[in-house]
């Protein structure tokens, strides 16, 4: 059996280091700095054409846009959010009105909206999508599709209290 003998220096150093681990927070439960909002993307707005109607799907379909609504801060999904849809597709080009539509996110806080395949416009396959509702502040995302074969594309939003 072995008996430790406390010495006023281990004591003094593991006093300090308790004090030193507390203030740097390390003796506290770990927290989230916060999601921050989702900025938007440069060209994000081009031939953007405010109030396309919601749709069930853009044309003849074959392609989908999805992904998921947040708020900034908690991170919470947003049901009920309007997300607008427009692309570059085998069926027309992204300015053309029959290639907009919308579609509201689900009780998660997740959207998902079938078209038309999406082709390459200015050499870049890439979709485009808006919140521009009245409770968050506008978003315009341009994701760019990794190969213009691909049959689905992503975007999440994580939106900003107006």
């Amino acid at each position: 059996m072995t008996i430790s003998r406390m010495t006023r220096r281990t004591l003094a150093t593991t006093g300090a280091a308790a004090l030193l681990s507390a203030s740097t927070g390390l003796l506290s439960p770990a927290r989230a700095a916060g999601l921050s909002p989702t900025l938007s993307m440069r060209g994000g707005a081009n031939n953007y054409r405010p109030g396309a109607p919601i749709v069930e799907r853009i044309g003849g379909g074959g392609f989908w846009m999805t992904g998921t609504v947040r708020r900034a801060g908690d991170g919470t999904p947003l049901p009920g959010q309007r997300i607008q849809i427009w692309a570059h597709t085998t069926e027309g080009h992204e300015r053309d009105w029959h290639s907009h539509g919308a579609t509201l996110t689900d009780a998660n806080g997740e959207f998902r909206l079938e078209m038309p395949q999406i082709v390459p416009a200015f050499g870049q396959p890439h979709g485009h999508l808006a919140y521009d509702g009245d409770d968050f502040e506008t978003v315009f995302l341009r994701p760019i599709m990794a190969s213009a074969k691909d049959t689905r594309l992503s975007a999440d939003f994580v939106l900003q209290p107006a």
